[in-house]
């Protein structure tokens, strides 16, 4: 009987890996490659809910942040994500980070080891140099208008998440709902997160302002002196 020769394993191995490249997602195909990422998330913490959980737990003096300088919204990190997902650690070993450079943020980031964790993890994968990142990281904190009522906290304040947004929202013309979330442990507002594109105007990002923090009620403590 004549019929058709049965592929070769090798001829199966090439149809099966094509098949799987037009089936795998475009993130995986730039899995922490420096530089190739949508957009940015900008992390703003605010210090005395970080300090307050840090002295409930002892033994945790919280670092410089928790000191007399009273700090109030603080920038965790400024990380490059995808639509879905994002990189890390897209360089190993990083790029050497200067100490002048440490030294440079500190007013924004007030913790020596935060600052390097965040060049080591997110930094590496903006494709940046550490010079140009950090310089990113302070123009994106000064794109965002912190609204007026939270920055000179002398009382605890209650608010909900959605209270928190809508200042934020007001405060920052071309913010929508859609691009920014709230932070939350048990029971204290612990950050903001606002979507930024490349060249740091607001956008839309529904992944992340889908897990904003969906308690009723948040304590934000007062800024220490407060």
């Amino acid at each position: 009987m004549i019929g058709t020769r049965a592929p070769s394993a090798a001829a199966f191995a090439a149809v099966l890996l094509v098949g799987t490249s037009a089936l795998a997602p475009a993130q995986d195909m730039r899995q922490d490659r420096p530089g190739q990422f949508d957009f940015y998330v900008l992390s703003l913490s605010w210090s005395p809910s970080f300090c307050a959980e840090a002295a409930e737990r002892g033994g945790r003096s919280g670092g410089a942040q928790c000191g007399a300088r009273p700090y109030s919204f603080v920038v965790h990190g400024l990380w490059p994500q995808y639509v879905k997902g994002f990189p890390e650690y897209c360089q190993v070993p990083s790029p050497r980070l200067y100490h002048g450079i440490v030294s440079e943020m500190l007013d924004l980031m007030p913790a020596p080891r935060l600052i390097y964790n965040e060049w080591d993890k997110h930094g590496t994968c903006s494709g940046l140099s550490p010079q140009a990142y950090f310089e990113t990281v302070r123009n994106a904190r000064a794109a965002v208008k912190i609204p007026p009522e939270y920055l000179d906290l002398q009382q605890p304040l209650n608010v909900t998440p959605g209270a928190v947004t809508d200042a934020f929202i007001k405060a920052n013309p071309g913010l929508g709902p859609n691009g920014i979330a709230v932070g939350c442990d048990n029971k204290r507002l612990t950050e903001v997160r606002l979507c930024l594109a490349k060249d740091l105007q607001f956008q839309d990002c529904t992944e992340i302002a889908r897990r904003s923090c969906r308690r009723d009620q948040l304590i934000m403590p007062p800024v220490r002196g407060g």
